[in-house]
């Protein structure tokens, strides 16, 4: 059977989601010679709305492109937690920015609450590097793509000028990675 990885960012439009995306999907698709694809939606407002990107990385043609039983979830928003928490596989991994998730939904998954965004402040000085913080978390946490793989997509991706300090961010969330263990299960 071949691997089938599914991936939703989950949060508001303005955080980055769809960008972090198609750095993952890149990374997967362009430099660790795997099949790819990234979807998005996002609600009318350029900002505020609710906002998701998708990316499913395989090891074979992937015959549909929608996420349908999560192996990951990131929620940047409590809304988008709520919402999609239901999606993820048993054992799959949700990871929350504690900045905006309060309430843990309830569920037999790995569960990693960070402040993804204060994080993004204190280390880069930048909230907007907040999506690079959470796709180093995701490589790190899944390893579904590689570091490197992920460093090229992000030199391809983030807008020119802007390379360093999202490397930086994207670095954090690796190293935090690292460190970081899954809450105890609910009851």
């Amino acid at each position: 059977m071949s691997l089938r990885y599914e991936i939703r960012l989950s949060g508001s439009g303005g955080q980055g989601l769809i960008l972090a995306g198609q750095i993952l999907a890149e990374a997967a698709a362009v430099y660790d010679d795997k099949y790819a694809t990234q979807s998005q939606s996002y609600g009318p407002e350029a900002r505020g709305g609710a906002s998701r990107s998708e990316v499913i990385i395989s090891d074979d043609e992937i015959d549909y492109p929608k996420a349908v039983n999560l192996d990951f979830l990131l929620a940047f928003t409590q809304a988008a937690c709520d919402k999609y928490a239901d999606d993820l596989k048993k054992d799959g991994v949700l990871l929350v920015d504690s900045t905006e998730v309060t309430k843990r939904p309830p569920g037999n998954f790995k569960f990693f609450a960070v402040p993804i965004t204060e994080i993004a402040e204190k280390a880069v000085g930048k909230k907007v590097t907040a999506n690079l913080v959470a796709v180093g978390l995701i490589v790190g946490l899944s390893k579904i793509v590689t570091p490197v793989a992920a460093e090229e997509a992000l030199w391809e991706r983030v807008p020119k000028g802007s390379e360093e300090i999202n490397l930086q961010a994207f670095q954090k969330g690796l190293e935090l990675a690292e460190r970081l263990k899954p809450e105890p299960l609910q009851t």
